[in-house]
């Protein structure tokens, strides 16, 4: 802007256009302000245009405007654009807050002050706190305590960013870098809980904390133990690296101490690691390391722990572990052990070395995935003396077990008309005291439902001929009998034996006299074999020996049966008004014939003697053969009867607001069974059959099981105890001659509620009770011998439970008596009790013993006495079994957390097996 012969000239430059303006404006006479003003508006008004038109349309800028001819000086701005850009406001998002007493904003200092149950939220940021500043100019936000009408600290800050969650004493956080100070830091990582001085984060993902505590226990403030460290890095859900760090019970800081420690940590269920040993001795294979391995978390789905056990006399043992699941398909676990021990040193009298093994598999397969097909396994197999020498297990039922069972199999339906089924099964038998092992490798069930050929298209089945029906059925074998010695063996397949057996049941079934159900029918049984015997006298060795004749042969055999059943039932009344009002018997008689024709054709003679003597008894050639022997040499003409009887009763209730009265069964069952056969000839066979006598109840409110059994033998012996064809009554006895007796009563109670089974005790082959004591997994002596706990409660209550009148108790008692007269020896050949109690001696403390008393033997059997002691975040427990060749101790404490379970001091005494 100048003044040029007194006239005043505006030169106006647009920054955006770099267009230059210049306008004559007013004699200095006529110019004031106002006018100048107008001129600059306008001016502008037309730069803006200008810039607008050019963007619109893409064109060149315009030309300048012509000066006049007269000179005019042009003034225009040398400043340079600011290159910088705008800052942004320092909050992206939209910020929520509130307070109980006030949210005061203070503009002059940019403050925002929430006071008293103050909330904050920002994005993923959750802040609760007694008091909440923020500062917008500065991007910080303030959490504190404040003080009660008692002038107590209240209302800890509660910081949340995402899946961190801290609860310190206060709290200074920037919401541009994400920086945080944190005093008196409180947060949880799993089951760990940490504690921290101050923690500085430095970023979403890493916090360096100092003068930092970590513990499982539930008292972060006041816990009965910690780890303590001045230097930690920590990053949540991954890992905590930390500097030299000490082990303090109690507040007492113990000799227990790392250089540096790293702790894995992960939000995933399970994650691998190493399994720290521990250490123990031996006065027959000297130290050891136990339970050193690897934990393997191969997927959600499956994993595998592998431990193994070291001696310094060379005893080793190995252990495969592995869980899997699949949601709705499938579930299982598979379990290996292999132990080589040796007792004392080589060249001792009594050194010893051997090989044992055990393998678990158990598998299941959920009905849902697919309802036409099934598949499980139990499967509990390998050395017959593994029970009784393993280092590393402790449990007397199983090793009081005899035998050892498996069982895979698989099955499938076809739904046709009429439905077809199959299953191919894998099985296996072993007796740990004979070693005899028996396998059935594989064992094929076929079947065809069903089939009534008689029936019309209205599908209605009434009367004999539309009730007839029959059935197809084949069984193929392939069994293997072996001992323990050749398990695994080329030579346990020399037994091998193979066969397949078909049947054709035909039966029918109607009324008679309305109140009669009859049932008629035939079987036909068509047998397979590939081996048969050839007996006779061998010269060479002077006896009778059997040869195995090796090709196909078969047998058939078929049989006629009916049997007629009825119902009765009879009810005795006492009146309303008696405490028993009525009893009601139910009796179900049954009557049964059948009649199996001789097949001596099976049968053959041979020599017993050099001489070429016949034998007075022939043999049949498939004797011992894969679905038992031929059928037998003689007619069969056999009636049975049998009659079944429970017994009830209506009793009045005591509760006198029960109009209805209380069903109570007296007796479950009483069984009688017995048989008579026509073709008896009264020497080889007899005509009756002894009753078998069998019945049950159950006691004291449905808790005692009460069974019972007799044998009662219509016939009389004589001086040597031999059967003879006279009664007994006709001999100067009684009617019935008692062979055998047995009383077997369990009972089972407590006032805690329904007690646990032993599923691992059941796997191993022992009882599901704690009548032989528990079973002792050396391998993790973590798990608690007792039932799993109940809740914590909280801690005035336990403390006010301690003395509490009412202890929790549970107790298991069997009793057992089995008598004997089957040669006039009228002895108790059995008669024991066994009886289990554990009991809660205190809310922190609890105790168990098992034992019994033989007597007959007059002795007290198995005896196991067992203490646990809750000490919070760890567990103290120790067993003590006293008498016989499986005496032994076990003490543990340690850590009850998975995270920490390798801090733990376990010592046990080695067994006299």
């Amino acid at each position: 802007m100048i003044i040029f012969d007194k006239k005043l000239y505006v030169s106006l430059t647009c920054q955006k256009t770099s267009h230059n303006f210049t306008k004559i404006a007013f004699k200095p006479l006529h110019t004031n302000l106002f006018n100048i003003v107008l001129l600059s508006f306008f001016l502008t008004i037309g730069c803006g245009k200008l810039y607008s038109q050019e963007i619109k349309n893409k064109k060149k800028p315009l030309p300048a405007v012509k000066q006049t001819d007269k000179p005019v000086t042009t003034v225009t701005d040398t400043i340079k654009l600011d290159t910088v850009k705008a800052t942004k406001t320092f909050l992206d998002g939209k910020i929520k807050y509130k307070a109980k007493d006030y949210a005061k904003i203070d503009q002059k200092r940019k403050l925002i002050t929430l006071y008293n149950e103050a909330e904050l939220y920002y994005k993923d940021v959750e802040l609760k706190s007694g008091i909440i500043i923020l500062n917008y100019e500065t991007n910080e936000v303030y959490a504190g305590r404040i003080k009660d009408s008692a002038g107590v600290l209240t209302q800890y800050p509660n910081f949340k960013q995402g899946a961190s969650e801290v609860q310190p004493d206060s709290i200074r956080f920037n919401f541009k870098t994400k920086k945080a100070l944190i005093f008196n830091s409180r947060t949880q990582q799993g089951e760990i809980n940490i504690k921290a001085a101050v923690t500085k984060k430095e970023n979403d993902s890493v916090y360096f904390l100092k003068g930092a505590r970590f513990t499982t226990s539930t008292d972060i403030d006041n816990p009965e133990y910690y780890f303590q460290t001045n230097k930690v890095k920590f990053v949540p859900g991954k890992k905590i690296v930390v500097g030299v760090t000490n082990l303090v019970i109690a507040d007492v800081p113990t000799p227990v101490a790392l250089p540096f420690a790293f702790f894995p940590m992960s939000e995933e269920k399970s994650v691998s690691g190493i399994i720290i040993p521990s250490y123990n001795d031996s006065n027959t294979r000297g130290f050891s390391l136990q339970n050193m391995g690897y934990y393997f978390a191969l997927s959600d789905n499956y994993d595998l722990t592998v431990l193994a056990d070291y001696y310094t006399n060379g005893s080793y043992a190995m252990r495969f572990e592995s869980a899997y699941a699949t949601r709705y398909k499938y579930r299982g676990n598979l379990n290996i052990r292999f132990e080589n021990q040796i007792t004392s040193e080589r060249g001792y009298p009594d050194y010893q070395k051997a090989n044992i093994y055990n393998i678990q598999w158990s598998h299941s397969k959920d009905t849902k995935s697919n309802p036409n097909s099934t598949f499980s396994a139990s499967v509990n197999m390998g050395s017959s003396k593994y029970f009784k020498q393993s280092i590393n297990q402790a449990n007397i039922g199983s090793n009081l077990n005899n035998n050892l069972s498996s069982s895979i199999s698989y099955s499938k339906t076809f739904n046709t008309v009429p439905q077809a089924r199959f299953s191919i099964s894998a099985t296996h038998q072993q007796n740990s005291q004979t070693e005899e092992i028996l396998m059935t490798l594989p064992t094929f069930q076929g079947s065809i439902d069903r089939i009534y050929p008689f029936v019309g298209k209205d599908g209605i089945k009434k009367g004999i001929f539309k009730n007839i029906n029959f059935q197809y059925s084949v069984t193929g074998k392939n069994q293997i009998k072996t001992t323990d010695s050749l398990f695994f063996k080329p030579q346990m397949f020399d037994n091998a034996q193979l066969g397949m057996q078909h049947t054709i049941p035909i039966s029918t079934n109607f009324k008679v006299f309305k109140y009669f159900s009859v049932t008629a029918g035939t079987n036909y049984q068509e047998t397979w074999v590939n081996k048969t015997i050839e007996r006779g006298y061998d010269t060479e060795q002077a006896k009778v020996v059997d040869k195995t004749i090796n090709g196909f042969d078969s047998f058939r055999s078929y049989n006629l049966s009916t049997s007629m059943a009825t119902t009765i039932y009879g009810t005795f009344n006492f009146g309303d008004d008696k405490r028993i009002q009525s009893i009601r018997h139910v009796m179900r008689p049954n009557v049964s014939y059948s009649y199996t024709p001789s097949f001596e054709r099976y049968y053959d003679n041979y020599t017993i003697d050099a001489s070429g003597t016949i034998s007075t008894s022939p043999y049949t050639r498939f004797e011992g053969g894969l679905f038992g022997s031929a059928p037998g040499r003689t007619n069969s003409n056999i009636v049975g009867f049998s009659l079944s009887n429970t017994f009830e009763a209506k009793v009045r209730d005591r509760d006198s607001t029960k109009t209805e009265p209380k069903k109570i069964m007296l007796l479950n069952s009483l069984n009688f069974n017995t048989s008579y056969n026509f073709s008896a000839d009264g020497k080889e066979t007899l005509a009756w059959e002894p009753i078998l006598v069998s019945g049950g109840t159950q006691l004291l409110n449905n808790k005692m099981n009460v069974n019972f059994g007799a044998t009662l033998d219509p016939y009389a012996i004589d001086n040597n105890g031999k059967k003879m064809n006279t009664f007994n009554i006709d001999n100067g006895g009684s009617l019935f001659r008692m062979t055998s007796a047995n009383l077997t009563l369990n009972y089972s109670f407590s006032n805690k509620g329904t007690k646990e089974t032993n599923n691992q005790s059941q796997r191993n082959g022992g009882r599901n009770d704690d009548l032989f004591g528990t079973n002792t997994d050396l391998n993790d002596s973590r798990k608690s011998q007792f039932a799993e706990e109940e809740p914590k409660k909280e801690k005035d209550d336990a403390i006010a439970e301690f003395f509490n009148s009412k202890i929790p108790w549970d107790m298991t008692l069997a009793y057992s008596l089995t008598y004997s007269n089957a040669a006039r020896q009228n002895e108790i050949v059995g008669n024991s009790i066994m009886v289990s109690v554990n009991m809660d001696i205190t809310p922190k403390w609890k105790g168990g013993v098992s034992t019994g008393y033989d007597f007959v033997q007059k002795g007290i059997t198995f005896t196991q006495f067992r203490f646990e002691r809750d000490l919070l975040s760890w567990r103290m427990a120790f067993n003590y079994t006293p008498l016989g060749t499986n005496s032994n101790w076990n003490f543990f404490i340690g850590i009850k957390s998975g995270v920490l379970s390798d801090i733990k001091w376990n010592k046990r005494s080695t067994s006299n097996r």
